[in-house]
């Protein structure tokens, strides 16, 4: 079966969103979400690490291996990407040497339920996980509280990565 991960980086109005794209996929297909805001990671710092890799960080990249696309969705923060995403990024770049492996060869796309207008959140995102060899879906899906998700394009997007997954 295929299978998709969803990565919400916060609990409230971008999990409603994840649950909502979730609801779209095509039959056969499983999808899991994981809250990064519930991960709880601290703060990454090399003092921090000098403690270990926190095992939260080793199973969310572990995660991120065992599927072929995965849907980052995240409000903006300050024009960009909230703490919580780059902070969890940061832990999965530390698990181990093939910590590429969480991104490469991965189709992803992303998306954003954000107070204002979200492009740039999607750019932003879309900037960082190419810089990781991930392959990220022309289309972002940008939902502010005066627009909701389009189904359709959602149901597109999810339909382009069942089908560019193995």
């Amino acid at each position: 079966m295929k299978k998709i991960l969803i990565l919400s980086a916060t609990s409230r109005s971008n999990l409603k969103l994840a649950k909502e794209i979730a609801a779209l996929a095509p039959t056969g297909v499983e999808v899991e979400i994981q809250v990064l805001e519930d991960i709880d990671l601290p703060l990454y710092s090399p003092k921090v690490e000098a403690d270990g890799v926190p095992a939260a960080a080793l199973a969310l990249s572990q995660s991120l291996q065992s599927v072929g696309a995965f849907i980052l969705v995240a409000p903006e923060y300050n024009g960009s990407i909230p703490p919580v995403v780059n902070n969890a990024i940061a832990w999965i770049s530390r698990c181990s040497k093939e910590w590429r492996a969480s991104f490469s060869d991965k189709f992803a796309a992303v998306a954003t339920m954000s107070g204002g207008g979200g492009h740039k959140v999607v750019q932003a995102m879309r900037t960082q996980l190419e810089h990781l060899g991930t392959t990220v879906h022309s289309h972002g899906l940008v939902c502010t509280s005066q627009k909701g998700l389009n189904p359709d394009s959602a149901k597109k997007i999810m339909s382009d990565l069942t089908k560019w997954i193995s």
